[in-house]
């Protein structure tokens, strides 16, 4: 059966040190790596035409704890962050070791209301710089 042991972390740096906020419910990263076919009136598919890299993401925190407040404060701040998701101790299942979206600034937050029951969540969406991602066979970087 695959065990699962990977954490996902969003990891700043001050004049302190560096500090990690978790936990994070869900993490959606988008990557959009255009390319264009290029045609001319005498041949068509003669080249691509790239377009800029555009890497954004959505995370989702319960509003418990002070993961919420520091990621509101990050926000609210322009602060620049990386976001992490690393393979744990003993983690084998997994095709990464692991992945980071650096230079990241939050863009969008939208808390939900508070219920009656459960826990109300914020939603952090926004865009990052440059990502890498290190696999069992080495390292892959998109600048």
């Amino acid at each position: 059966m695959p065990d699962w042991k990977t954490r996902l972390v969003v990891s700043y740096q001050d004049e302190t040190g560096t500090h990690l906020i978790t936990p994070i419910d869900s993490f959606s990263p988008s990557f959009a790596l255009n390319a264009e076919v290029m045609h001319s009136v005498e041949q068509t598919h003669i080249g691509m035409i790239y377009s800029p890299q555009a890497m954004t993401f959505s995370m989702t925190v319960k509003a418990i704890g002070d993961a919420t407040a520091k990621l509101t404060a990050l926000a609210l701040e322009g602060k620049r962050f990386d976001i992490v998701l690393q393979e744990g101790d003993g983690g084998t299942d997994w095709s990464f070791k692991k992945i980071v979206m650096s230079d990241c600034v939050i863009t969008q937050a939208a808390p939900t209301a508070a219920g009656v029951t459960g826990a109300p969540s914020a939603t952090f969406s926004g865009v990052s710089l440059a990502a890498s991602a290190e696999a069992a066979a080495g390292t892959v970087s998109i600048p």
